[in-house]
């Protein structure tokens, strides 16, 4: 199997050592079975990773690598919220062909009905690059936030860009959290929260394009359980929440 496209590596080998210092972080559990999945699609070994952790005000941090053959490279990353402090979402995913990058989206989507306004300021900081091929959001996107950024890196530099906005975005996020208390699991914005990120999750799981490669890869009652409980899992309600 070959090595992985360089920014799905980059992006994961940045990511990783910046979570060690979060506040109070611990390993959530996983299933030997699904911290390493292997498997085969048209041919091609498939080979999927997955890391999840915990910390103080987020309820999971997931990040997956998947590569297939020479075909496709993949990286999902999410960071979910307990909906007892007044976070976003912090999501990025990179889809990565034969002929190159096909898809680099990173948002910090709101789980109320706008983002904090220190998250916006932060996010309206960061400087703008002129990537030469911007894409629309799919109709399921209703989530993303009106910064969100989704683009088709064409060039290394763009592919440098977009690492660094990446992390930009990131670092907007980490701020917040360090500086969020939370609200108890009854008040009504905690609870707005809540259903903000069940709204998420359920957009996401829309995403037939995830679906198939997962289906053809295993069988369809496979990619449903990866995705209703790993990928995109509802989160508990506030009270049931353990990480505040």
């Amino acid at each position: 199997m070959n090595a992985p496209h360089p920014l799905v590596d980059r992006i994961a080998q940045s990511l990783l050592p910046l979570w060690k210092d979060l506040p109070e972080v611990a390993a959530l559990p996983l299933e030997a079975n699904l911290r390493e999945v292997r498997g085969e699609l048209e041919g091609d070994e498939m080979a999927i990773n997955n890391e999840l952790l915990r910390c103080r005000g987020i309820r999971k941090i997931h990040l997956e690598t998947a590569h297939i053959g020479r075909n496709l490279d993949i990286l999902h990353c999410v960071m979910f919220p307990d909906p007892c402090f007044n976070l976003p979402l912090f999501g990025a995913d990179i889809v990565a062909g034969r002929a190159g990058i096909s898809a680099a989206i990173v948002d910090l989507s709101p789980t109320n009905d706008d983002l904090p306004p220190a998250i916006k300021a932060g996010l309206q900081k960061i400087k703008r690059n002129n990537y030469s091929q911007v894409r629309e959001v799919p109709p399921w996107g209703t989530i993303f936030s009106s910064q969100v950024l989704f683009v088709r890196p064409t060039s290394s530099i763009e592919e440098h860009w977009f690492l660094t906005d990446l992390l930009a975005f990131h670092q907007v996020f980490l701020e917040q959290l360090r500086l969020s208390m939370p609200q108890s699991p009854d008040h009504p914005d905690s609870q707005r929260r809540y259903q903000g990120q069940l709204h998420y999750c359920q957009q996401q799981r829309r995403n037939d394009k995830t679906r198939r490669v997962l289906e053809a890869a295993f069988n369809p009652q496979w990619a449903e359980n990866y995705i209703q409980n790993l990928l995109f899992d509802d989160p508990l309600p506030p009270a049931e929440n353990p990480s505040g």
